[in-house]
């Protein structure tokens, strides 16, 4: 593999500033319908709608050959001019990234809307209506609303704050969970002049689905709906940020538990780990009034080694599993064949002798625990133990708390020839997985575009 490409070779653009992508080509509208008399304007106007409708809808999969060739690490490092799977630069890809102005509909597009909704049938107003509601309320200048009207329809959800989060991260985090209509809703709300000081504390609260974004941002940061010694650790999280919901659940002041952590063999994690982390199951607990810092944690240390005895790893193997399914877990999106494409990536890379080149490991590394972005530096510092780009092998150790979808992927990785990856729609985590560079290229052309969709794309690519 002496001439396989680096990644930053791999993503970097051919020949400076990349051009913008193409536009495709406007059609010209159809000068004959068969069987539509031409003296009937709204007969014209209902033929040319449905043939327009017949048309597939392009996805932003069909990148046009001269698009950019942008990764999400470009997105946010342009200075660094240098990506592999993501880069975190100083600069936020949404200052670069426009919200894409809506196309003008054209006025007979319009005019068979209107006729249909005005003149028309239910059956035929009620086709229209689900299928060009957005086209009717722009012609219309209606507003598409983003919001939920009300508190709630009743059923529970348990929404999880972590000690990092900003607003952008609950406004994700509530439209995620099904609670919000939209991101626009709770991001727009905060940023409202007369809620500038509204803050988000950690912990687990109950809401419902279905609230609107004023009534979301009150009950999340209304103490009173917290649920108290009852602690949801996310799969993926570290274990400082664990030890973080465990005090803010429990009556255990935090510096009780880091001190805890210090001693981390005193839980049965083997000296050759280089701290507690990764030795935490991800999972809800319920702690008994009066639990110590000791016992809290040695709770979630026995799940983890039950864990991994019930599938079959043997003790001077858990240290090596953990470090696989921990950035496994750390790279994986919620497709659940996922994890077990990822393992087998990296195993391929291993068997091989190439590096793994993990930007997540990189970003763990330096401290930075909530993101996977980098720049050249960071990845190229032989200093930071957790860089594979300069260290061979599997990290220095665990990079999170891996669940058990991501340990058993570690244990048994799926079949195939792949040696990269990247996520194309980083909301829904679906990835494309490649075996040759040119292949992985593509896919992040298609990353790109899907980031430059929206602001709430934007919000997942800085």
């Amino acid at each position: 593999m002496a001439n396989e490409p680096s990644w930053d070779e791999i993503f970097r653009p051919a020949g400076g500033e990349p051009e913008r992508p193409v536009q495709p080509p406007v059609s010209p509208e159809p000068t004959a319908l068969p069987g539509v008399r031409a003296s009937d304007p709204f007969a014209v106007a209902a033929a040319e709608a449905r043939a327009q409708a017949a048309v597939p809808h392009t996805n932003l999969h069909d990148a046009p050959a001269g698009a950019e060739t942008l990764t999400r690490r470009q997105l946010r490092d342009r200075e660094d001019q240098q990506t592999a799977r993501g880069g975190r630069g100083d600069r936020s890809p949404s200052d670069a990234l426009k919200k894409p102005k809506k196309k003008r509909r054209g006025l007979i597009a319009v005019l068979v809307i209107l006729a249909v909704l005005v003149a028309g049938g239910g059956g035929a107003a009620a086709f229209v209506w689900t299928n060009y509601e957005e086209q009717v309320r722009e012609a219309l200048g209606w507003e598409i609303p983003n919001d939920y009207p009300g508190t709630g329809n009743g059923t529970e959800v348990i929404v999880t704050v972590a000690s990092d989060d900003i607003g952008e991260d609950v406004a994700r985090i509530l439209h995620d969970e099904g609670v919000t209509m939209s991101f626009d809703a709770v991001y727009d709300y905060l940023l409202q002049p007369e809620n500038a000081d509204i803050v988000f504390f950690p912990g687990a609260f109950r809401l419902q689905e279905q609230m609107s974004a004023a009534s979301a941002v009150a009950a999340i940061t209304d103490p009173a709906n917290q649920v108290v010694n009852q602690v949801l650790i996310i799969e993926g999280t570290n274990y400082r940020a664990a030890l973080e919901q465990i005090a803010a659940a429990t009556e255990i002041p935090l510096e009780e538990l880091q001190a805890a952590a210090e001693n981390y063999t005193s839980f049965g994690v083997p000296a050759e780990a280089p701290d507690l982390e990764g030795w935490m199951f991800p999972a809800t607990y319920t702690f008994d009034p009066g639990v110590t810092a000791q016992q809290a944690i040695q709770t979630t240390v026995d799940k983890m080694f039950e864990v991994l005895d019930a599938n079959g790893v043997a003790a001077e193997d858990r240290l090596n599993i953990l470090k696989m399914a921990a950035l496994v877990q750390r790279e994986s999106g919620p497709n659940p064949d996922d994890p077990a494409k990822i393992a087998r990536v990296f195993y391929n890379r291993l068997d091989i002798g190439m590096n793994l080149e993990s930007d997540a490991t990189v970003a763990y590394g330096t401290g930075n625990l909530d993101t996977v972005w980098t720049t050249a530096a960071e990845r190229e510092n032989p200093d930071n133990l957790y860089s594979t780009y300069v260290h061979p092998g599997l990290p220095y150790g665990p990079i999170g708390l891996p669940g058990e979808a991501a340990i058993k992927a570690a244990i048994s990785p799926a079949d195939g020839p792949w040696l990269f990856f990247v996520p194309i729609n980083l909301q829904t985590g679906e990835t494309v997985f490649s075996e040759t560079a040119d292949q992985h290229e593509a896919a992040a052309q298609q990353l790109y575009a899907w980031c430059r969709a929206s602001d709430e794309n934007a919000s997942y690519c800085e």
